[in-house]
């Protein structure tokens, strides 16, 4: 019967065994599974600047290189979501590359927001590759006066 390495032991190297590092085939296949759903799945996460004003939430973020009408912008009450995907041009073949730091592909950003807003007052604007998004914050004090209707 084998005693089995602790993860500590086996990434420490405080075990000599030859079998440290075998893995039995449940854990294989997980893993295998979990590598296919990760490669279809990968997206870049979209960085972020927010604050506010004493009216609204304002969301900046780059998408230099994308067309607003590959951006998809969600909005609810309390979350933002934005999706899309910059594409790449292939009209530089790998060799010929120094540096490749530029990410391509899908990105999103989902943020839960400080307070509520007023989702139909919402704005996006793409300036020069930055997207302003400005969420009106909703005015939980604001009240009307309801009449009643007569059937």
């Amino acid at each position: 019967m084998k005693n089995k390495k602790s993860l500590w032991q086996k990434l420490t190297g405080s075990s000599k065994d030859e079998d440290d590092f075998e893995v039995e085939e449940d854990e294989k296949d997980d893993d295998e599974e979990k590598g296919i759903l990760q490669q279809e799945e990968e997206e870049g996460e979209l960085a972020i600047d927010m604050h506010q004003t004493p009216t609204d939430i304002i969301l900046k973020t780059i998408v230099a290189g994308v067309r607003p009408e590959d951006i998809d912008i969600s909005i609810a009450r309390d979350m933002v979501t934005i999706k899309g995907k910059r594409e790449e041009n292939h009209d530089t073949i790998d060799e010929d590359y120094f540096h490749r730091e530029l990410y391509w592909g899908a990105f999103s950003r989902t943020v839960i927001l400080p307070t509520e807003i007023d989702v139909d007052e919402a704005e996006a604007l793409n300036k020069n590759g930055m997207l302003v998004i400005r969420l009106p914050k909703l005015d939980k004090n604001r009240q009307t006066k309801l009449k009643i209707k007569t059937t």
